[in-house]
């Protein structure tokens, strides 16, 4: 794994460097990491059903996938989406042969333009709707419940605001300290928040569950949390059409 080293673009964007490091920074800055990467595999391998596709919004480097992968082998075909250049060339490399199978694709797909043609049990969309305008989340979650099979399941994982200020600064606050215990440093953090800024754009908790809630799901509930970090599962009903 290559270690980041405070690396921020002027303005963020998954490039190659971020690329490179992306693994590092991820197991840096998301408190629990492991934790939250557990529970998400462990949901999916429950939900999947054989004959249906598994699909990652926002791959990047395919780490969601390379999990499921690893424990329930070629059960479902696995559908990678990402617009990053550099995270497509690292997800394709590293699915070669499950690619040239066809049992893994990865999609150079936009979700603001349309959503791709699946037939999926699980979607996890891993961090990735806080990077997306707020004007296209409704569309896009709508486009993942009509593509989820009945009984399906979207994993939903996000940085989120607090429902106050001051809860909001409280764990912001928390999330900042978690960061330095981890080896970044004040200016570390700071580049990397002026880099997002503008560009990872998180909302509260509720907001997400009314979200999926009014995308069609019937059982939506938070599966893990640490301060402005949360996870959902969202099912869709076994007798929706």
């Amino acid at each position: 794994m290559t270690r980041d080293t405070g690396y921020a673009p002027d303005r963020w964007e998954f490039d190659g460097e971020v690329t490179r490091v992306f693994d590092d920074m991820l197991a840096r800055s998301i408190p629990q990491y492991e934790v939250m990467r557990s529970v998400v595999l462990g949901l999916a391998l429950r939900y999947a059903s054989g004959g249906t596709d598994v699909v990652d919004l926002g791959c990047a480097r395919g780490e969601a996938l390379a999990r499921f992968e690893a424990v329930r082998g070629s059960t479902c075909r696995l559908v990678g989406v990402e617009v990053s250049a550099p995270m497509l060339a690292a997800a394709r490399e590293r699915f070669a042969e499950g690619i040239e199978s066809g049992r893994v694709v990865v999609l150079d797909h936009d979700l603001r333009r349309g959503y791709p043609d699946v037939s999926a049990s699980v979607t996890m969309a891993v961090l990735v709707l806080q990077f997306t305008p707020i004007e296209y989340r409704h569309q896009i979650v709508r486009s993942i419940y009509r593509s989820t099979v009945p009984g399906g399941a979207a994993i939903v994982v996000e940085k989120v605001l607090g429902d106050t200020a001051e809860l909001d600064a409280a764990m912001v606050d928390a999330y900042l300290e978690s960061k330095e215990r981890r080896g970044y440093s004040r200016d570390d953090v700071e580049r990397k928040r002026l880099a997002l800024e503008g560009v990872l754009v998180p909302v509260t908790a509720r907001w997400n569950v009314e979200l999926l809630r009014a995308a069609g799901f019937s059982d939506v509930d938070c599966v893990w949390r640490w301060h402005n970090f949360a996870a959902w599962l969202a099912l869709r009903d076994p007798d929706s059409r």
